[in-house]
């Protein structure tokens, strides 16, 4: 599960390189450039974390593991920042595996990508990191093993298309992409690319809404483990 987490965002970061040296450049796609494909992998990324955190929480609290743990002086919020803090290191080392692959690809491929640019785009998304993280807590409290993998991946899918990362989801506009920016995941796309490419101008809105985003997650995984605690 940890190779898979680390390790499937570049081979996608590959396979898109590939697929974006094979557009023309008169249908002027820009979403596939190295520039705006890597932080949307990242996001993807992060995805898989949260459906991992989701088959970690269910099996724990579908087992004995947690019941045993149940009987220790900890609090609910305690319990969670244990899970957490492991699987944000894991989701950092995620970005920057993510990253250095891309700047290899740059050289590669002749395509210039700023370092600090991209080190300033991992700060930006960690509330981003963090919201995934506490949905996979959430969904884990909520749901069984068998479950909660299911319902991770109707949430891969809807982040990734209205996140704009295999999409210009912009260009689409009308309704989809008012959709798309009162959910988390477009404006987090949006804010690490700004990053990246040195104009995070006017993306204080979507630092903001991350931000809500994530803590609402957080409070709610909070919120569900402290009830399980309760059923014991």
């Amino acid at each position: 599960s940890y190779i898979f987490a680390l390790g499937f965002p570049v081979v996608m970061l590959i396979i898109m390189t590939i697929v974006n040296n094979s557009i023309p450049p008169e249908a002027g796609m820009d979403i596939f450039e190295l520039k705006n494909l890597a932080p949307g992998v990242v996001l993807f990324g992060f995805t898989f974390v949260m459906l991992f955190t989701a088959i970690l929480m269910a099996k724990d609290r579908c087992g004995s593991f947690l019941e045993r743990l149940y009987a220790a002086p900890v609090t609910a919020a305690q319990f969670i920042t244990g899970y957490i803090a492991p699987i944000m290191v894991l989701g950092v080392l995620q970005c920057i595996i993510t990253y250095s692959a891309a700047l290899i690809i740059g050289i590669v491929t002749g395509d210039s990508l700023s370092l600090g640019g991209m080190m300033f785009s991992i700060v930006l998304l960690l509330p981003c990191l963090l919201m995934f993280i506490s949905l996979g807590l959430l969904f884990g409290g909520i749901f069984n093993d068998k479950a909660a993998p299911g319902i991770c991946s109707i949430l891969i899918t809807v982040a990734t298309i209205l996140g704009g990362v295999w999409m210009d989801i912009k260009t689409v506009g009308g309704g989809l992409f008012k959709i798309a920016e009162i959910l988390p995941f477009y404006p987090a796309v949006d804010l690490a690319r700004g990053a990246v490419n040195g104009c995070s101008d006017g993306r204080g809105m979507g630092l903001a809404v991350t931000l809500a985003y994530a803590a609402a997650a957080l409070l709610g995984a909070v919120l569900i483990f402290r009830k399980n605690m309760r059923k014991i």
